[in-house]
């Protein structure tokens, strides 16, 4: 009963014209202009062998006019089109006719997602758009608030919200996830929907961010928040580090961590500092924590050479090395002993930021390949049961790791300190619990291997060719037909596609609960504030000659005046 309700209250809106230009799709015609945009679901009816009258779901991906009133009538802007082909004779109140073109989807199974029937609708049979109601059942993996849900937005085509788009939290952090905007199309703005999604009640998720502009600082908002606040107590904690707090133990470091902080070293100095690091592992240094001193002595070590008469001498390389590596005994980001190790930056429930603003490109990719290597390490070593509940590297539970201007860290075709670690996270953490999200605004400048990896995608306004090249070999969930909208959306507009919905949407991201911290700089309201009268006051006094320290104060009787 509930079916054939549906059924009357349902749009029909074309007529099956026959297959289209391959076997997985159909064009109907149509004359309601207004209905058939491009990503809209439609569905026709078929008796299957199993499910009698199924819905088989489909996505418009073309339409174009095929028949309307002659050219002639439109050419002359003074001439009313309307009262032509009323004088005519023609008084067909929808003259336009637009053969459309349809993706089949399939019919939806609860347990095995989209079946394609592979059977093409008869011509003749009627093209229905599909209801609200059906959409959501049928888009979502997760319904919203339900556990492993996360609610980002609604379709973009049903305005008002009408159909929520809530994706599988589980795909999403366990086949790793991107997010592919141009500069303003608001990519950390929908990052910090998801963060907030992922610290809700019903996700309590352990987060790390790499935040190298300080743009996630304003999450902290969530303490406390009404929204982020479950039934038994639980609230987000949010633990911002700025570049003061970051500390990296330095035998947590390796021999290629050291090349990257400094580079420009002589073929013999790296065959040195690789022979000094082969030193290192052989010593006893407590915990095998070495510092600079040590890394020091065993280049002079490794140096030493002896000559024909038994003397032993040291080369030159021992003394430039000693040179180069004083510049990271004088970094504030390596350290001896203090570290943040896996247990400082992951809990459940909580949000880490590791803002690295004013932290050297150099320095970021060693903290960041430290950071992924430590973490992964760890997550394979508690899963082997290789350490125990005390370890500083004990790390029991799943962790998801977002990584900010993901381009710096895995560029395409230049060496990076960060690529072959995301590269191996990327194919093999999803067995260890270890997911990655990467944000960038240049796809095209991102590693092809590691944007290959990612399985859930987040496509927001692209205009470079470069770009949207890059996304059509290493975005294939998304589908030709929605990628040809990318230049054309507006932000807060997004494309989601992947593993964590069943079918690629358009979205509207929905309204952040907690402030953004990306916004952009208003440089005519900064540049007129300049001249407010307070101001202006303000540089008067600040820029007021002060006297000297050597010139003699003024006196009046004998009294200064000053």
């Amino acid at each position: 009963m509930a079916r054939s309700k549906r059924q009357t209250a349902a749009t029909v809106i074309g007529t099956v014209k026959g297959p289209g230009e391959n076997g997985n799709q159909y064009v109907f015609i149509t004359v309601n202009n207004r209905q058939v945009k491009i990503g809209e679901f439609v569905y026709y009816t078929v008796d299957l062998a199993d499910l009698p009258q199924a819905q088989i779901l489909g996505k418009i991906s073309d339409r174009r006019l095929i028949d309307h009133l002659p050219d002639r009538i439109f050419a002359d802007p003074d001439i009313n089109p309307d009262a032509i082909a009323a004088l005519v004779g023609f008084a067909h109140p929808n003259p336009e006719i637009y053969e459309v073109t349809v993706d089949v989807i399939g019919h939806f199974h609860p347990a095995l997602g989209f079946m394609n029937p592979r059977i093409a609708p008869d011509p003749g049979a009627k093209v229905t758009l599909a209801d609200d109601q059906s959409l959501r059942q049928i888009i979502n993996k997760k319904q919203p608030q339900e556990i492993g849900s996360a609610h980002v937005g609604s379709l973009l085509l049903r305005p008002g919200g009408r159909v929520p788009v809530a994706l599988d939290v589980k795909e999403l952090v366990s086949t790793h996830m991107a997010i592919l905007a141009g500069t303003g199309s608001g990519k950390s703005y929908t990052a910090g929907v998801l963060i907030e999604e992922l610290l809700s009640p019903y996700n309590r998720a352990a987060v790390l961010i790499f935040d190298p502009h300080g743009e996630y600082g304003t999450l902290t908002d969530m303490r406390g928040h009404p929204s982020f606040v479950g039934e038994d107590g639980y609230s987000p904690e949010v633990r911002l580090l700025t570049p003061d707090d970051i500390r990296i133990r330095m035998s947590s470091l390796d021999y290629y961590d050291i090349l990257t902080l400094l580079p420009d070293m002589s073929d013999r100095q790296q065959a040195i500092l690789n022979k000094a690091f082969s030193l290192l592992g052989k010593h006893k240094f407590g915990d095998h924590r070495w510092d600079v001193q040590d890394l020091i002595s065993a280049c002079y070590e490794s140096d030493r050479s002896t000559d024909d008469e038994g003397n032993e001498k040291t080369g030159s390389s021992a003394p430039a090395l000693e040179w180069k590596l004083g510049k990271l005994e004088r970094s504030d980001y390596f350290h001896r002993m203090d570290h943040l190790a896996p247990k400082d930056l992951f809990t459940p429930g909580q949000v880490t930021v590791l803002q690295m603003n004013e932290i050297s490109q150099e320095e970021q990719q060693v903290i960041c390949a430290a950071v992924l290597r430590q973490s992964y390490q760890a997550r394979i070593n508690t899963a082997k049961e290789k350490i125990a509940p005390g370890d500083e590297n004990y790390l029991p539970y799943p962790v998801f790791i977002l990584i900010e201007e993901a381009h710096r860290f895995a560029p395409a075709h230049e060496p990076a300190r960060c690529k072959q670690v995301l590269r191996t996270i990327l194919s093999e953490g999803r067995k260890f619990g270890m997911g990655v999200g990467l944000i960038t605004q240049r796809p095209g400048k991102l590693d092809s291997d590691v944007l290959s990896q990612c399985m859930s995608q987040f496509l927001m306004r692209i205009v470079n060719p470069v770009d949207q090249d890059s996304l059509k070999y290493g975005v294939e969930a998304a589908g030709r037909d929605l990628l040809k909208e990318l230049p054309a959306l507006t932000k807060g507009q997004v494309i989601v596609a992947g593993a964590c919905v069943n079918t690629p949407v358009l979205c509207q991201v929905r309204q952040r609960l907690t402030q953004h911290g990306g916004e952009t700089m208003n440089a005519p309201v900064e540049w007129l504030g300049h001249f407010q009268q307070h101001r202006q006051r303000s540089r008067a006094i600040d820029q007021a000659a002060i006297a000297s320290p050597g010139q003699k104060a003024e006196t009046f009787g004998g009294i200064s005046i000053e």
